[in-house]
């Protein structure tokens, strides 16, 4: 059961394709999808098969629909729309291109096991998109580079940006924390602009709100660079983003997890480090003044 719910977009419309994905069997997965104009059921079910891209050819059509909370011929529709047969033809092929073994069985977890096992899988997932650290490195960049440099996160994902913008204010110069929405907040992303911001980094997690999709759109126009980490290739910031960085929830719970968002959260930090040539420098004037002051029980 998941209180937060997820929809998504066409294809990876908001991935940065100028860079190369991994060989695992989500970004297989994520290539299958890419070029089909597929229906906000049909997005839902790519988006769980990318989820569990290890298991997915193993699974029935009706243990797949179960699992995107669909019908059984919505899953027989969406191998068609992908150009297949049937549902039998796309499983046959996923069996072929994107070879895995089946997960371990877990019934034997109780339901925070299977929670915390679910995000462990979340993790590796992460891991096998960080085996290519281009993505990452040029966010790092944009990042770095931006000042002031606006960070955005509403309703779920304002804590994700808050931790973001709280560690990043040590190494970066001009950190502004976007965490609340209402009419003042594209009053925000102009003052930032005029400012002299070239990029905004967004967390969006679900469910998403539609100002976040608004505000990202109103930011490109403004002329702004955004790099967004988001539960999915398919979530529907994807089209108002220009790098986007997936890290998968856990929806085991009555609320979503967000172990992985936060993790690459820390991953886009330590890259931006790089390219701040006094980032060390300026970590080492706080310890300095953080001693002077007493500031952490030793």
């Amino acid at each position: 059961m998941s209180v937060e719910g997820n929809t998504g977009v066409d294809g990876n419309a908001g991935v940065d394709r100028s860079v190369a994905v991994t060989d695992s069997p989500a970004a297989r997965l994520q290539t299958l999808f890419e070029g089909h104009r597929l229906t906000p059921t049909q997005r839902r079910i790519a988006h769980s098969m990318v989820r569990r891209a290890a298991d997915v050819p193993f699974l029935s059509s009706v243990e797949l629909a179960e699992l995107a909370g669909v019908s059984q011929p919505s899953v027989t529709r969406f191998a068609v729309a992908l150009g297949f047969d049937g549902y039998p033809a796309l499983r046959k092929h996923l069996r072929e291109v994107a070879p895995a073994e089946q997960a371990t069985d877990s019934g034997s977890y109780n339901e925070y096991q299977q929670a915390v096992e679910a995000e462990i899988e979340n993790l590796k997932h992460l891991a096998e998109v960080l085996a290519d650290p281009r993505p990452v490195a040029k966010a790092g960049r944009l990042l770095a580079a931006s000042r002031p440099l606006p960070v955005l996160g509403l309703r779920a994902a304002a804590s994700q940006a808050y931790g973001f913008a709280y560690f990043a204010a040590k190494v970066h110069p001009d950190v502004r924390l976007l965490h609340e929405g209402g009419t003042m907040l594209h009053d925000r992303i102009d003052a930032a602009v005029r400012a002299g911001a070239t990029s905004l980094l967004c967390f969006a997690l679900p469910r998403h709100p539609r100002e976040v999709v608004d505000s990202l759109a109103y930011a490109k126009e403004a002329g702004l660079t955004v790099v967004t980490v988001a539960d999915s290739a398919f979530a529907p910031v994807a089209k108002v983003s220009d790098l986007l960085l997936p890290a998968a929830v856990g929806t085991g719970l009555a609320f979503d997890t967000a172990c992985a968002p936060m993790l690459l959260g820390r991953v886009l930090l330590e890259a931006m480090c790089d390219d701040l040539p006094d980032a060390q420098a300026r970590l080492e004037q706080f310890d300095v003044r953080a001693a002077a002051r007493g500031l952490f029980v030793e």
